[in-house]
């Protein structure tokens, strides 16, 4: 299989490291019938040597297959929310390659108290730092946090997931090399979470068959009732980490989201 080399040049402490092993980590739920990740074949400070992927087009069938497969990969499991994939225990990230920000890690027992405590108060305040967000988004988001109760509802109640953390479609490449088209994983922020955070971030920027994609994890695990209603409410992170990054109008989509929530 051939090799294709991810590299940046003064990467953060451990971030290639972080991320080869939130591969093989997801990688280990294919033997409980999990989606295809791609191969680890080695990393180092600046680089990680992963499986090169030659992409096709996706089919119905092939997303509602990854569909079924996510649910499994979701239900191998993780020690608790927030957790670091296991073997590592360095610094997560989240973001794209040229500007990840530290993503933190934690034993958090409670789905709200890691989304609180562990993704959006965090990452609003790193928006504030950066001057992209204010003071007035910290409290729209620390009254988001006091409805987390409400706006949870059933889906407190779900076991920590192994989610993949930066699930968009970009991240969800489509080969043949089996023979017939099937999703292959690629670029995790692989933690500890919630599930419904895989299914939210697949939604943020346009998936093909999403629809097929959801019947076929439906099929397999079902969802908490409300699902749907809380996709905003998981799509906070990536959104808020998105002001981060690059400003513009993911600050007004934020603050719209916010208000949407609190009603």
């Amino acid at each position: 299989m051939a090799t294709y080399r991810k590299s940046r040049a003064h990467a953060p402490q451990g971030f290639f490291e972080c991320e080869g092993k939130g591969l093989q980590w997801l990688g280990g739920a294919q033997a409980q019938g999990g989606p295809k990740v791609v191969d680890v074949y080695g990393y180092g400070d600046g680089w990680l040597d992963i499986e090169q992927v030659d992409s096709c087009s996706p089919t119905p069938k092939a997303a509602h297959d990854f569909g079924v497969a996510l649910a499994h990969m979701h239900d191998s499991g993780a020690r608790c929310f927030g957790c670091a994939p296991d073997g590592y225990d360095g610094t997560c990230y989240f973001g794209p390659l040229q500007d990840p920000v530290p993503m933190p890690t934690g034993a958090w027992s409670d789905p709200a108290d890691y989304l609180a405590q562990g993704r959006l108060l965090p990452m609003v305040r790193l928006g504030i730092e950066r001057g992209e967000l204010d003071d007035s988004d910290l409290r729209m988001t620390k009254e988001v946090i006091d409805a987390l109760p409400d706006l949870l509802g059933p889906a407190a109640d779900d076991r920590p997931a192994r989610v993949h953390g930066d699930l968009w479609s970009g991240n969800v490449m489509w080969s043949a090399d089996a023979g017939q088209p099937r999703a292959v994983l690629i670029d995790p922020a692989a933690h500890g979470g919630h599930r419904e955070e895989d299914l939210a971030m697949l939604g943020l920027f346009g998936m093909p068959y999403l629809d097929e994609i959801l019947d076929g994890y439906q099929s397999a695990h079902p969802l908490r009732k409300g699902f749907r209603e809380r996709t905003t409410l998981w799509q906070l992170y990536p959104i808020a980490g998105h002001c981060l990054f690059f400003g513009g109008g993911y600050v007004s989509e934020y603050r719209a989201m916010c208000r949407s929530l609190l009603g």
